[in-house]
């Protein structure tokens, strides 16, 4: 894969090319969150982390998305996410065991979307078409994302129905940097409440815990973001598209850069490796 560092002012690749153009699906939540803000959003800490997150779908998460909706007015009717079960694996079977099924606020991106229709309300935009990449929002969106990044190479459609962009990996790194740098509102919300980021079990909200100030973010695909408030960056790229060793890597760089993570959180990271229905291997970063 790939995997870019910012230190200080320097953002240069310890794998790959720093220039390689990927798609960083809902690790660019962070800077899509920015964007939001700038446009007039305004939530507290705990709907702000949700509109950053993807979440498990656990009753705590659906809780925050529904009271952003009705803030703005709105409510689950409003919402355009691809509907789905829970991400969490036994939340979906919870939910399937009382005889549910998919829905549009059990998607794990409703949070971002729930942030979408509160920032169209602020802003006076039509909460109708709100994902259509010529809307009022999704160009908003797609100018930020370009200043913050550098460039936008292409849009496309993420899995859960909005524009997704693709940048290259060096300038997401930065983009990252420089709204952990900030300390603003949205690495505020998403160090105050990394539970609601992921899940109590993910391994983005295990190492956001474990490293005080970090903000990081996991994308499909292979992708892991985190950025501290003194600039300090990592950006990771896998080039499987598996999830499975985004965290371990993106730990690892962040070592490499002098950030004081924990060893005993490699563990909680990556699920082991299992053959036969027993522990054969774990994954482990070779940086």
């Amino acid at each position: 894969g790939t995997v870019v560092v910012v230190d200080g002012s320097r953002c240069r690749a310890i794998v790959g090319d720093v220039d390689s153009v990927i798609y960083p699906r809902s690790s660019l939540k962070p800077l899509q969150a920015t964007a939001m803000l700038r446009a007039g959003l305004r939530l507290d800490t705990r709907g702000l982390a949700l509109g950053c997150a993807s979440h498990d779908g656990s009753a705590s998460h659906l809780e925050v998305v529904r009271a952003v909706l009705a803030g703005a007015g709105c409510d689950e009717s409003d919402l355009a996410t691809t509907p789905d079960l829970p991400y969490d694996r036994a939340e979906a079977e919870r939910v399937l065991a009382a005889g549910g099924g998919r829905t549009p606020i059990q998607m794990n991106c409703s949070g971002k979307h729930a942030a979408m229709i509160a920032t169209c309300v602020a802003a006076g935009w039509p909460v109708d078409g709100h994902l259509d990449p010529d809307h009022p929002l999704q160009r908003h969106v797609a100018s930020t994302l370009g200043d913050l990044t550098g460039h936008i190479e292409h849009i496309g459609v993420d899995g859960c129905g909005a524009p997704t962009h693709a940048v290259s990996i060096g300038g997401l790194a930065l983009a990252i940097s420089s709204v952990a740098a900030t300390q603003g509102e949205v690495w505020s919300a998403m160090t105050t409440h990394p539970e609601l980021v992921g899940g109590p079990d993910r391994p983005v909200t295990r190492l956001m815990q474990a490293v005080p100030g970090l903000m990081a973010k996991d994308g499909a695909e292979g992708v892991f973001v985190a950025g501290l408030p003194d600039g300090r960056a990592v950006a990771v790229k896998i080039a499987d598209g598996a999830a499975r060793a985004a965290a371990v890597v993106a730990a690892a760089a962040l070592r490499s850069i002098g950030v004081d993570v924990p060893g005993e959180v490699d563990a909680q990271l990556a699920p082991p490796a299992v053959g036969g229905g027993r522990t054969v291997g774990r994954v482990r970063a070779l940086l």
